[in-house]
C-alpha cells in the first residue's frame, strides 16, 4: 500500500523556521518530521510514498530522492500554486488512480497510530483517525464560587478531532475539488452520505506541528519516548 503525505505547506506560525524549506522539514530533535513520518509507517510495513509539495519543493525533493536511503520509493507530486488538501490529491491521481485504497497523512502529524487499525466498510469512501481532543489551556473545577481544582491542559476524551491521518479508496478522487480543502468540501459530501468512517485511537500518542511552540513540546515527548537518544 502507497501512503500519501501532504508536504507542500509553508506555515507562516511556524517562521522564521520555514523561511528556507517547507513545513514537513523543520526538524524535530534533529531530524525532519517528515523522517519521523516515514520511520513510522515504515514500522507498518509501507515502503511506496507519494510527497505532494509545492512551497520551497526542491528542498524535499533534494532531501528525500528517490527514497532508496530511506529504504523507500518515492514519487513525487508538483503543484504549480497552493491547491489546498483537496486539489493537492486530486494533483496526484495520475499516480495513486490505480490504486484500490491508500494511506494519507498530514505532513505536519507526529504519531505512533497503528495505521493496520484503519478499515473501509463496504460503502465507505474513506476512513478518518480520531484522536481526543486536548485542551489547550488549563481547566479550573469549581464548586459554587470555589475553584477546587486545576488541571493543567487535560485530555478531553468526549470530544474526538480529526488526526489528519486517513485510509482513502481510489473512489476519493470523484469527490475532490480542483481547488480546495477537502477538509471543507470531500468530507461533510461522504458525511451526509454515510460513506465516512471515524477510527477511534483514544491512548495513541499525536501531536501536530503547528508552532514554534509545539516544535519545543514534541521534541520533549519523543526524547521522554527514548525516540531520541
Amino acid at each position: 500500500m502507497k501512503a500519501v503525505i501532504l508536504a507542500g505547506g509553508q506555515s507562516k506560525r511556524l517562521r522564521p523556521l520555514t523561511d528556507d524549506k517547507p513545513k514537513t522539514m523543520v526538524e524535530i530533535g534533529g531530524r525532519p518530521i517528515i523522517e519521523w513520518q516515514i520511520d513510522w509507517l515504515k514500522s507498518h510495513g509501507v515502503t511506496s510514498f507519494v510527497i505532494l509539495a509545492n512551497y520551497k519543493r526542491d528542498v524535499l525533493i533534494n532531501h528525500l530522492g528517490s527514497g532508496e536511503k530511506f529504504g523507500i520509493k518515492t514519487a513525487f507530486a508538483i503543484e504549480d500554486g497552493p491547491l489546498g488538501t483537496g486539489g493537492a490529491l486530486k494533483n496526484a491521481a495520475h499516480i495513486l488512480s490505480s490504486d484500490k485504497e491508500f494511506l494519507m497523512v498530514n505532513g505536519d502529524v507526529i504519531s505512533d497510530i497503528d495505521v493496520g487499525h484503519l478499515k473501509l466498510g463496504a460503502n465507505d469512501v474513506a476512513a478518518l483517525s480520531l484522536v481526543p481532543l486536548k485542551s489547550p489551556y488549563g481547566v479550573i473545577q469549581t464548586d459554587n464560587s470555589k475553584i477546587t481544582r486545576f488541571d493543567e491542559k487535560p485530555t478531553l476524551n468526549e470530544f474526538w478531532i480529526n488526526a489528519g491521518i486517513y485510509l482513502m479508496s481510489s473512489e476519493i478522487f470523484d469527490y475532490l475539488p480542483e481547488k480546495g480543502d477537502m477538509e471543507k468540501t470531500a468530507f461533510p459530501e461522504l458525511a451526509k452520505e454515510n460513506r465516512l468512517a471515524g477510527i477511534k485511537f483514544d491512548s495513541a500518542y499525536w501531536r501536530s506541528v503547528d508552532t514554534v511552540k509545539d516544535v519545543e513540546e514534541v521534541g520533549k515527548d519523543l526524547e521522554g519516548r527514548k525516540l531520541i537518544k
